[in-house]
């Protein structure tokens, strides 16, 4: 499983509205629903945030990986935001969060999770893909850099 195939282009949304974590969320869980009819916006916000209360999912360099596992995921869902302004996402640098790769996988997709999740790690470590993002002008723009950086990526 690779993040190609769980993230079309329709979930890679550009200067979306920020304000704080908890927007950010509600906006992505609110969308994804809209989107996956088998999903709910309460059901996913509440997982997204009860993941943050175990500890922030912003992993630094103005970037945030929001992960759950949800019973009504039948199999990984992605997506990416690149926010209009950054946020504060209680980071571990400290750093507001502009760049978020939202997954959601099923209850037991526990080695597909973390696969995918060192996935997204890998793209968005790299500080050039970073600035890419950053300078991308349009969705159109910014999707083509998300696919390129997977596809550049071994083991897809």
């Amino acid at each position: 499983m690779t993040l190609e195939a769980i993230l079309p282009p329709e979930r890679v949304l550009y200067d979306v509205p920020g304000g704080s974590k908890k927007r950010v969320l509600e906006f992505f869980s609110t969308f994804i629903a809209q989107n996956i009819p088998s999903l709910d916006s309460q059901e996913v916000f509440s997982r997204l945030i009860g993941r943050e209360k175990l500890g922030s999912t912003g992993i630094g360099n103005g970037v945030a990986i929001p992960h759950a596992r949800s019973p009504h995921c039948n199999a990984p869902i992605a997506g990416f935001l690149k926010l209009a302004e950054a946020v504060d996402f209680d980071a571990i640098d400290g750093d507001p969060v502009d760049l978020v790769f939202v997954l959601l996988v099923p209850e037991k997709a526990d080695d597909t999770h973390l696969a995918l999740l060192g996935q997204v790690a890998l793209i968005m470590n790299d500080a050039d893909t970073r600035m890419q993002l950053r300078r991308a002008q349009s969705q159109r723009e910014l999707l083509d850099l998300i696919i390129a950086s997977i596809r550049k990526q071994p083991d897809r």
